[in-house]
């Protein structure tokens, strides 16, 4: 093993959450370093506009998450790509009358969020990052053991064999983080037993730059907005299935999958006209008990997972790492290390209470979706109806849940 490098951050991944990490740490005077399994580098991304050419990953920005990306400099270059504003959302229950709608106009702001390819986000951070002189970067490395000093500073061993000493250690390596599972830190979880299936269709009616979400008895299915091109529409599919539907799904022909979708959808936007290849992941809710240990701590994927039916999981992640920079910033200008646990609390008490909030209102509504007697059925349409007709309380939902003031 080489001899050990010492720095004050140590960033474990370097997916969205640990390059955005890195970009609002930088420059900042504390020494940095980022270490990530694959090549990090930046990829051409491609200029087609097809139902082949997007990435089947896509997150739901909230005006928020943006501002975010903006002040680390990201966001000019996702903008200049592709990405698509959506000012509606049209949510409905396929067990009855209950919908609700929501429109920008209601908040008077220019879109209710924007759906952007994870990808374009991830080279927009390392655009961001590439003036960046105070950031050594370990990739392609991964971590292989993390063990304390006597005197409290990690010593991480990467594959590579070097050594690296931190005084934090920043998990941001996803919901199977090494990190969390290296340093036992304990968890609540649970199977949903569902898978979330993802892919790219071409519609043969326009979106409407609107977010579509139908509740199905076997789990919700979202069609988000992308960037098309004259009369031609293209949407960004996530659909929760329990497992072994899933398979089914997964197993039939492009032009089967179409009409299977295009009925769970009621061909909203029309037939469902072309598909690209499919994937589905495992939906599991997840929840570190603590995100801090003294010298360490979990963002984002890595501390909790969420259902992605009101597509959250990103924005809770991107609050978490705002949230941290900014206290590890403080704590820098008063001359105090950063894997304090004072430091560190505070950023556990500003974000824990609100990522469980939100973890367990998704997961109320999976649960209650999923009911089909028909006093809860009947109950569950009236509550949409209800909600869409008291102005005040929708309007303080979606500035909640967009996390507008």
């Amino acid at each position: 093993m080489s001899v050990s490098s010492q720095y004050d951050v140590v960033i474990i991944g370097a997916g969205i959450a640990g390059t955005a990490l890195a970009a609002a740490l930088a420059g900042s005077g504390l020494s940095l370093a980022l270490v990530e399994a694959q090549p990090l580098q930046r990829k051409p991304l491609p200029d087609a506009r097809d139902v082949h050419s997007y990435d089947a990953r896509v997150s739901a920005l909230t005006p928020i998450s943006i501002a975010f990306l903006d002040r680390l400099g990201a966001w000019a270059g996702v903008a200049g790509y592709r990405h698509c504003a959506y000012s509606h959302m049209t949510v409905w229950d396929a067990d009855g009358t209950g919908r609700i709608e929501f429109d920008r106009a209601e908040l008077d702001v220019p879109a209710l969020g924007h759906i952007v390819e994870n990808r374009a986000i991830v080279d927009g951070l390392l655009a961001a990052l590439e003036g960046a002189t105070d950031i050594a970067v370990h990739s392609p490395d991964s971590l292989q053991s993390c063990q304390r000093d006597d005197d409290g500073t990690l010593v991480l061993a990467l594959e590579s064999g070097e050594c690296l000493r931190a005084r934090l250690v920043v998990g941001a390596d996803g919901a199977l983080s090494r990190v969390r599972q290296m340093l036992e830190f304990r968890t609540r979880e649970w199977d949903y037993g569902h898978r979330a299936l993802v892919c790219t269709v071409q519609t043969a009616r326009e979106h409407q730059h609107t977010a579509w979400q139908r509740f199905l008895p076997t789990g919700p299915l979202a069609f988000l907005p992308l960037p098309g091109k004259p009369g031609e529409s293209f949407s960004s599919i996530v659909w929760s299935l329990q497992d072994e539907v899933a398979e089914e799904v997964l197993a039939l022909a492009d032009a089967d999958f179409c009409l299977r979708l295009g009925v769970a959808f009621e061909e909203t936007l029309g037939p469902v006209l072309a598909t690209s290849p499919r994937f589905a992941f495992p939906l599991r809710q997840r929840h570190a008990v603590d995100y801090i240990q003294p010298g360490v701590a979990l963002v984002a994927d890595a501390a909790h997972t969420i259902h992605p039916l009101a597509g959250q999981g990103i924005n809770l992640g991107l609050l978490d790492v705002a949230v941290l920079a900014e206290e590890l910033l403080r704590a820098h200008e008063r001359g105090l290390q950063p894997g304090r646990m004072d430091v560190l609390s505070r950023y556990q008490r500003r974000r824990k209470g609100d990522n469980l909030l939100m973890m367990g209102a998704m997961d109320g509504f999976k649960r209650l979706f999923e009911q089909q007697a028909l006093p809860v059925r009947w109950l569950r349409n009236a509550g949409m109806r209800g909600v869409g007709r008291i102005a005040p309380l929708k309007q303080r939902l979606m500035r909640q849940a967009l996390g507008i003031s």
